[in-house]
C-alpha cells in the first residue's frame, strides 16, 4: 500500500530569483517525490521588514557576489536567470505587491493557474528585464500562462479588493509563523509536524527529511 503523500508547502515571491530556483525545482520533483506541493504566494517585504532582514544585495559584498552566484545556478539549474538593469528601481522601489497580490487572486479562483503564471511572471523579471507592476505587465503575463480573458480581467480587478489583501497578509503570516526571514521558505510536514527550510540550497536536507532521494538539478523533464 502506497505511503499518504506529504505535504509541502513553498511560500515566495517573484521578486526573489532565488524563490524561483526553489520554484523550478520543487516543480519539476513534486511527480518524483511522494508530495503535495502547495504554492503559497506571500509578500517578501512584509517578511523582510517583520524579521529584521534585508536583500543580500543591499549589502555591498554580497551583491558583489550575488551577480556572480545567480550566473553559476542559472547554469547549474537551467533556469534562463539574468541580472536586472536596474536592481534598486525594480526591485526595493516598485517591488512586487501588485504581483502578489495577483497571483493571490488568481490562485483564490483558479490554482491550477498559479504554478505557470508565477513562471510567467518571473521570466519577465528575471529573465527578460520587464516591468511586473503595471495592470499590462500581469495581463501579459497571465496570457502567456495561457489564463482564460475573464478569469485574468476578475483577478486584475480585484488586486485591490480588502479579500484579496487579507489573503495575501494571512499567507504572509503564516510563513512568519513558520519563522520565514527571506524566499524561499520551504515547510515540509513530517510526522504531521512543520519544519521549516530557508533557501534554494537545502534541497539535500529536504530529500532526507521527507525520505526521499535527491536526483540533481534536472531529474526528469521540466518546463525550463
Amino acid at each position: 500500500m502506497a505511503s499518504a503523500k506529504k505535504t509541502v508547502e513553498l511560500f515566495y515571491d517573484v521578486v526573489s530569483p532565488y524563490a524561483w530556483i526553489g520554484f523550478e525545482v520543487l516543480c519539476r520533483y513534486k511527480t518524483r517525490w511522494n508530495i503535495d506541493l502547495k504554492l503559497r504566494p506571500f509578500f517578501l517585504g512584509g517578511v523582510m521588514q517583520a524579521s529584521g532582514n534585508q536583500p543580500p544585495a543591499m549589502v555591498p559584498r554580497k551583491a558583489v557576489y550575488m551577480l556572480k552566484d545567480t550566473a553559476r545556478l542559472s547554469d547549474y539549474y537551467q533556469i534562463p536567470l539574468n541580472q536586472i538593469s536596474n536592481f534598486t528601481e525594480t526591485v526595493i522601489q516598485k517591488g512586487s505587491l501588485s504581483a502578489q497580490r495577483f497571483l493571490t487572486a488568481v490562485d483564490m479562483r483558479q490554482p491550477e493557474y498559479t504554478e505557470e503564471i508565477s513562471r510567467q511572471l518571473w521570466l519577465r523579471i528575471w529573465s527578460r528585464d520587464e516591468d511586473i507592476t503595471q495592470a499590462e505587465s500581469l495581463l501579459q503575463a497571465g496570457k502567456a500562462a495561457k489564463v482564460p480573458e475573464a478569469l485574468l480581467k476578475e483577478a486584475l480587478s480585484s488586486i485591490k479588493d480588502q479579500t484579496v489583501k487579507d489573503k495575501l497578509k494571512k499567507t504572509t503570516d503564516q510563513a512568519l509563523d513558520y519563522g520565514a526571514f527571506g524566499a524561499p521558505t520551504i515547510v515540509a510536514y513530517i510526522n504531521n509536524k512543520p519544519e521549516m527550510f530557508f533557501g534554494s540550497d537545502r534541497f539535500l536536507l529536504l530529500a532526507h527529511a521527507l525520505g526521499e532521494k535527491w536526483q540533481g538539478p534536472l531529474p526528469s523533464s521540466s518546463k525550463l
